[in-house]
């Protein structure tokens, strides 16, 4: 008995049809009925009444249908896991953050993710949520770590609730320190700050600029258009403070003041994000795994 006899006697089973069950599974009419027959001598039985224009299963073929599809099941199942196995020896995850992300939380996950599965390549790009939330739905991305609430909400998208970020103020430790020396700063206090901007379409831009007119005040940009790394350059140099996510001051390293915010402060909620009508690879869904376990 081989096994794609067995497929070629369930097509047959399912479709009543010897021309429709070649067809579905892909070889000539004349080859799968020598192969029915050939299973039929194996078995000592006959599988099929033919009738002109009927096919019923006999006896013997109504005991083995069950039989065949398990034993087909188990194959399926058998092939899935050994290539769930190789896909976390070999491939690729590709990956979309914000920059600050990227600064911030990912290095230390990363770090794990590749002691744990070093055959795997990791793919990151780097965006606004807005860009990548653009490349998930196009499938040039398996996972996107995003800011809520999403620029263009996505019924194409999940989306897994992650961390919610503080955000603090970093100033140079020359220059005077905003809020007037105060422990924490409130937004109203930059009022009147130098501020260094990052670049249209980040997240962080388009939060801090909400926050002051919410205060009632426009902000006064020293410098913008920078990714994360010019941002915390310029403000090292003297250039003007910035608002920036708590983790990535904490990684800055020296060079940096850090000014909490007082309460109610400002957030980011930060979600992990895959296509909802895509399952990613099991690499990313082990990636998927130990960000959501961090």
């Amino acid at each position: 008995m081989q096994f794609h006899q067995l497929q070629y006697f369930v097509a047959v089973a399912e479709t009543r049809h010897f021309t429709r069950a070649a067809d579905l599974v892909h070889v000539a009419q004349p080859s799968l009925s020598q192969q029915i027959k050939a299973l039929e001598r194996e078995l000592g039985a006959d599988l099929f009444l033919r009738a002109r224009g009927n096919i019923t299963l006999t006896d013997a073929g109504e005991a083995l249908l069950p039989l065949a599809r398990r034993i087909l099941a188990d194959a399926d199942t058998a092939r899935h896991e050994v290539l769930e196995l190789v896909q976390l020896r070999q491939g690729r995850v590709r990956l979309g953050a914000t920059p600050s992300l990227c600064t911030g939380l990912l290095p230390d996950v990363l770090r794990a993710f590749h002691d744990r599965y070093p055959g795997i390549r990791l793919l990151i790009e780097e965006g606004g949520s807005h860009d990548l939330v653009r490349e998930l739905a196009r499938g040039a991305l398996d996972l996107a770590l995003v800011v809520l609430p999403l620029p263009t909400p996505s019924p194409a998208l999940t989306t897994v609730e992650l961390l919610r970020e503080d955000l603090v103020v970093v100033s140079s430790p020359d220059a005077p320190s905003p809020g007037r020396g105060r422990r924490t700063v409130r937004v109203a206090d930059l009022e009147g700050e130098r501020l260094v901007m990052f670049r249209h379409g980040y997240d962080l831009r388009e939060l801090t600029v909400a926050a002051c007119r919410a205060e009632g005040f426009e902000p006064d940009f020293a410098v913008e258009g920078g990714e994360m790394d010019a941002v915390l350059g310029f403000v090292r140099a003297g250039l003007g403070v910035a608002v920036v996510p708590r983790m990535v001051a904490a990684r800055s390293g020296r060079g940096l003041r850090v000014t909490p915010l007082a309460r109610p402060g400002l957030h980011r909620t930060i979600a992990l994000a895959h296509r909802s009508d895509v399952a990613p690879p099991r690499a990313a869904r082990e990636l998927q795994r130990m960000l959501l376990e961090r």
